[in-house]
């Protein structure tokens, strides 16, 4: 789950980590309200959205005015800000951050997260911080340092004072991020997160170290224990599709494909959309409804993959383990005849009670083509789609 900066600003706050003044508004007026209590001759407006690559569009302005903080926040609010990150839609901006301006000498880069190779939290820091810092690693990779945390003793002191030394800092800026490092090592392990990036970290003019900008992701499967952080969701800036998936508590990623995937487990949805490619196909989403899926959640799915206009062909793919195929063929009965379901549906059973599971689906009367493996049930699916 993404936070937007505001958001992840107040967690870093909460972490006794000082960042520069800011008050996130919802309408023109409130922008400017903001830019006069924060006081100034010179603020910076920034879209709230959960991508990259907002100041390289038009999301991100330093201006001087507060006529011209009104015209930059009436130009953002309620309308979609696309970036390389978030094309081809963008996304839609209800927030703008009003914040103070520094007086920025150096920008560096930061960031913790997940390194599931070697199964630490990583620090990635780079002295070529800002908006091309991509371009950074793609083109000059040692400009790149890396330091692993040992989950036991988390960021150590030495490894604080190598990335210092590489990063050129000294005096009070070096003091600074010695000191800023563990801080935010904390604020991730605190909050659950799988990323924290600060992109600028801005050396000031007086020599001080801050996190100008900062993103956050919280693992969604910690959320059930961070009731306060699952809050701070915002559906607006993902597909509808996968929001209501996440209200169902189901995995749901939309594709641009036409056949619908209802699979229960990961990997078996992996699977079946590497069969669908391989068949000619495209799959238009993952969908796992898990390993103990009930007919309830199977109905569910059916209702979230219809959502998609361009899907042609829904695809079942069940093993039956936990839960028994039988189960979910009633499910898949009482699914179909309740969302009215109006594309060819393809079903593979496999496992515990398939063959009644099978004669079910047989006997129903629906219009439910039944495969009799998993490439046969690729191959009936793309056809269907066709």
């Amino acid at each position: 789950m993404n936070l937007h900066e505001y958001q992840a600003k107040q967690i870093l706050r909460s972490g006794n980590i000082t960042t520069p003044r800011g008050i996130a508004a919802a309408s023109a007026d409130a922008a400017v309200e903001a830019a006069g209590e924060l006081g100034g001759d010179a603020w910076v407006v920034k879209a709230q959205i959960h991508a990259g690559g907002r100041g390289k569009v038009g999301g991100v302005k330093v201006v001087k005015r507060l006529d011209d903080v009104r015209a930059m926040a009436e130009s953002l609010l309620g309308k979609p800000l696309l970036t390389n990150q978030n094309a081809p839609d963008g996304q839609p901006v209800n927030l703008v951050l009003v914040e103070e301006t520094l007086p920025i000498a150096r920008e560096l880069y930061l960031s913790l997260l997940v390194d599931r190779e070697t199964e630490r939290v990583a620090i990635v820091a780079s002295a070529a911080g800002g908006m091309d810092i991509e371009d950074v690693a793609h083109a000059t990779p040692e400009k790149v340092l890396t330091e692993t945390c040992d989950p036991l003793l988390g960021v150590q002191d030495f490894q604080c004072r190598a990335l210092a030394f590489a990063l050129e800092l000294k005096g009070e800026a070096y003091k600074d991020f010695c000191h800023l490092l563990p801080q935010l090592y904390r604020v991730f392990i605190a909050n659950d997160l799988s990323l924290l990036e600060i992109n600028p970290l801005v050396v000031t003019a007086d020599n001080r170290v801050l996190p100008l900008d900062c993103k956050m992701s919280v693992d969604d499967n910690a959320l059930y224990r961070r009731k306060a952080l699952s809050e701070l969701r915002d559906d607006s800036q993902i597909d509808a599709k996968e929001a209501a998936a996440n209200a169902v508590n189901v995995n749901y990623v939309a594709l641009s494909g036409n056949i619908g995937c209802m699979v229960n487990g990961a990997g078996l949805a992996m699977a079946t959309m590497d069969l669908i490619q391989l068949e000619g196909g495209t799959p238009a989403n993952f969908l796992d409804v898990g390993g103990g899926a009930t007919p309830e959640t199977v109905a569910q799915g059916f209702k979230i993959i219809l959502l998609d206009p361009n899907v042609r062909a829904v695809l079942i793919n069940i093993f039956g383990g936990i839960v028994r195929c039988d189960v979910i063929a009633a499910g898949i009965i009482q699914a179909v005849k309740e969302v009215g379901v109006k594309v060819p549906v393809v079903v593979r059973l496999e496992g515990t009670n398939a063959e009644l599971g099978r004669k079910l689906l047989a006997e129903s009367g629906l219009a439910i083509i039944a495969a009799a493996s998993l490439t046969d049930a690729a191959k009936q699916a793309v056809v269907a789609a066709q």
